[in-house]
């Protein structure tokens, strides 16, 4: 009987957290809906920012971070994911592992402001990419690197290894297993890796800061070099630095709310994706 009512007591303490963390979840969408969508209108989306940020659109912005989304997963989903192929498929369990791993670790550990810093540094003035779309996406991919390393080899790892010797028992290579067998079965799981690394690099400023936002641009970016106007840098300059704080204060609002729908709507389709190919598995 004792034992019966410590579990219940511990449901309802995960019961009352879980209610808890969805309740402040809720709290801060609708402080945020509430104060932005009043702003929020299709001028406000497809105009050009005017008169000091406190007039006009964020179309810009909108613009400028999708390009850095698309061109920091271009860099880090290959690589992480091929990197975490190699931890798992390849490389075997010893010292030389578990010190990729350690730096892994340590990598995604790593304050973005750092990573700012340390692009700054190398695309922008050792490679003399100056501040750029290049700069910038390469930064924020160096910051989405580790998440999607673990999350691949983790993935890779939940494979069953009844599927990798069914492959070798018919005559299979390494290879072709790997390409043909594991991949799509772990591949609904390593999309997960590329929607957290979606949502954290759409939201960060302290990289872009150094290495490719711009305070004020009001036109769109003709190559991989210009400077680009991003969400997170604009609500942080419109909130804080503008000129005219105040009169500012509805557009930081719309602002926050724009970014908070691009990331809802990036996680549905990466999940539409990783419901599909789940699907496909399934069948298969």
């Amino acid at each position: 009987m004792d034992k019966l009512i410590k579990e219940k007591i511990a449901f309802w303490i995960f019961r009352l957290l879980s209610v808890f963390v969805i309740g402040v979840l809720l709290w801060i969408l609708g402080f945020i809906f509430v104060r932005g969508f009043s702003v929020l209108s299709w001028d406000f989306i497809t105009k050009m920012p005017e008169d000091g940020m406190t007039k006009g659109g964020i179309y810009p912005a909108i613009v400028g971070t999708f390009i850095l989304i698309f061109g920091s997963m271009l860099f880090a989903f290959p690589i992480g994911v091929m990197a975490g192929i190699y931890m798992n498929e390849y490389v075997k369990d010893g010292r030389w592992k578990r010190f990729i791993k350690l730096m892994t670790n340590n990598l995604a550990g790593i304050p973005s402001i750092v990573f700012g810093l340390f692009g700054m540094a190398l695309f922008v003035n050792k490679l003399k990419f100056g501040d750029s779309i290049l700069a910038g996406s390469l930064t924020l991919g160096l910051l989405a690197l580790p998440v999607v390393i673990r999350i691949t080899e983790e993935s890779l790892k939940a494979v069953d290894n009844t599927f990798r010797e069914a492959s070798y028992a018919l005559g299979g290579t390494k290879l072709q297993t790997i390409t043909k067998v594991v991949l799509p079965i772990s591949l609904p799981n390593i999309i997960t890796g590329l929607i957290l690394s979606i949502g954290r690099v759409s939201g960060e400023t302290a990289p872009i800061l150094f290495t490719v936002a711009a305070y004020f641009l009001p036109k769109l970016p003709t190559s991989i070099f210009d400077q680009v106007m991003a969400l997170p840098y604009h609500l942080y300059v419109i909130s804080t630095s503008g000129t005219q704080v105040e009169q500012s204060r509805p557009m930081a609002y719309g602002t926050a709310l724009v970014l908070v729908l691009i990331v809802l709507i990036l996680n549905l389709i990466a999940n539409a994706f990783r419901k599909y190919f789940g699907n496909k598995v399934k069948m298969n």
